[in-house]
């Protein structure tokens, strides 16, 4: 936690605050989890055709650990700069975080709107030769893990345990760590691709969408799939909510009620992103 309590926003992460000239006038204010910045542009070009009125939209991709810790500070500071806690709408990939929220009586209802899993992501060729999860334990091979902050580490530590049981996850968090085998990561889906191209990393654990950004940007990665018993493909839900004390809160309502359409989920199944069944068709 950063001075005066507010949790403190990397000072790299620029590109995870959209159209900060808008933050203190927006008409729309959202914090996205952050695996879904690919989708974003596309999405609200979407949003803004069915509702040309909602000009002025700020929005965050970053994990959505570090977005729930901002809500409830009230806040974030960027570059000494505070930057705003009360979002219109807040989507995370952990049941938990919205189970928080409502406790504290932030927001009234949330909605499952999305599914994804985790590949691993190695560099062209793949000169480790990571051929499963269990290869990440090896001496030889530096791992790009995600860090506590960002909702992919739980479900990442629920595949380590199911490969290999707890003494996996100590070698992948706790030795490897120490041994400086495994670095840890703030914002994986920028970090991981970057240092598998610079060679700092042999492989990294990634949502299955962030390998397939990254493949049609023309990074030299590949995937190796960990297995549907491992991937987390059943597990992996994304929710969303608006808060009870939007600024703006019939935006929000138009916002949730878009992102649980039909055209919205169209938008994200191009992206790779698995189509939540019970949608609505607004």
């Amino acid at each position: 936690m950063a001075e005066e309590g507010y949790p403190e926003i990397p000072p790299n992460r620029e590109d995870d605050l959209h159209n900060i000239q808008y933050m203190e006038d927006a008409q729309l204010v959202l914090f996205m989890a952050g695996n879904q910045f690919m989708v974003m542009e596309e999405l609200l070009e979407a949003f803004q055709r069915r509702h040309p009125e909602v000009e002025r939209i700020f929005y965050e991709t970053l994990p959505p650990g570090l977005e729930l810790k901002q809500i409830l500070a009230g806040g974030a500071l960027f570059r000494g700069r505070l930057i705003t806690g009360r979002p219109d709408v807040y989507t995370s990939v952990t049941e938990e975080a919205m189970i928080e929220l409502k406790n504290r009586g932030i927001i009234r209802e949330y909605f499952p709107y999305l599914h994804n899993r985790i590949v691993l992501l190695v560099p062209e060729g793949n000169p480790a030769n990571i051929r499963g999860v269990l290869d990440l334990g090896r001496d030889d091979v530096r791992v790009s893990q995600p860090g506590a902050m960002e909702n992919i580490t739980h479900y990442i530590l629920d595949m380590y345990e199911k490969a290999g049981g707890q003494k996996f996850v100590r070698r992948i968090m706790e030795e490897k760590r120490a041994e400086g085998t495994t670095v840890f990561t703030i914002v994986h889906h920028r970090e991981t691709p970057l240092r598998l191209k610079k060679g700092t990393v042999d492989v990294g654990p990634v949502w299955a969408t962030e390998a397939q950004y990254a493949r049609q940007k023309g990074l030299p990665v590949e995937v190796v799939e960990p297995g549907e018993d491992l991937d987390q493909r059943d597990r992996v839900t994304y929710y969303i909510a608006s808060l009870l004390d939007a600024p703006n809160p019939e935006n929000a309502r138009k916002f949730v009620e878009f992102i649980l359409s039909g055209e919205a989920q169209e938008i994200y199944k191009r992206y790779g992103f698995v189509p939540h069944t019970g949608r609505r068709d607004a």
